[in-house]
């Protein structure tokens, strides 16, 4: 009887659990993930949709974006930054393109995410790197913090 009770038991706290489990993935997973999120971006940024673009940041007043020796925090004031900078078409924003990609997963529900941009626009090109803190909130990653740096 005791048998049975401790096999109900163990059964009983592996259905509780498999949710759980079924929401983390394999590393390899988890990379291709937030890469993928990484490359919609660039997506929605070629095809001038800067809001489109922001979607892969959280929008949250503790995002963090540093570039140029300036760090700016919160969604809103973020999007205004690039809003600035390279306007809201396809014309003044250019071409985004993303290599190098490297992905290192932290825990299920964080990653960093290091690569190189690339931008072809009417002001010029512009170039360099750019390291992306990235959470998982339900199945969506996010980005809370932005570190880019353009080369000279």
């Amino acid at each position: 009887m005791i048998h049975r009770i401790w096999l109900f038991t163990i059964f009983a706290l592996m259905m509780a659990a498999a949710p759980a489990f079924s929401q983390q993935g394999t590393k390899g997973e988890i990379k291709a993930e937030m890469i993928a999120e990484v490359a919609r971006s660039a997506e929605a940024w070629n095809k001038g949709d800067i809001r489109g673009f922001m979607h892969s940041y959280w929008n949250n007043d503790r995002l963090r974006f540093a570039s140029g020796n300036t760090v700016t925090r919160g969604w809103d004031s973020t999007l205004q930054r690039y809003l600035a900078a390279y306007g809201e078409t396809k014309d003044s924003m250019g071409v985004l393109r993303f290599t190098d990609l490297e992905a290192t997963v932290l825990s299920d529900e964080a990653g960093i995410v290091f690569g190189r941009f690339h931008l072809e626009r009417k002001g010029g090109r512009s170039e360099g790197l750019f390291t992306l803190t990235m959470k998982r909130f339900g199945k969506d990653w996010r980005i809370l913090s932005d570190h880019t740096s353009a080369a000279p």
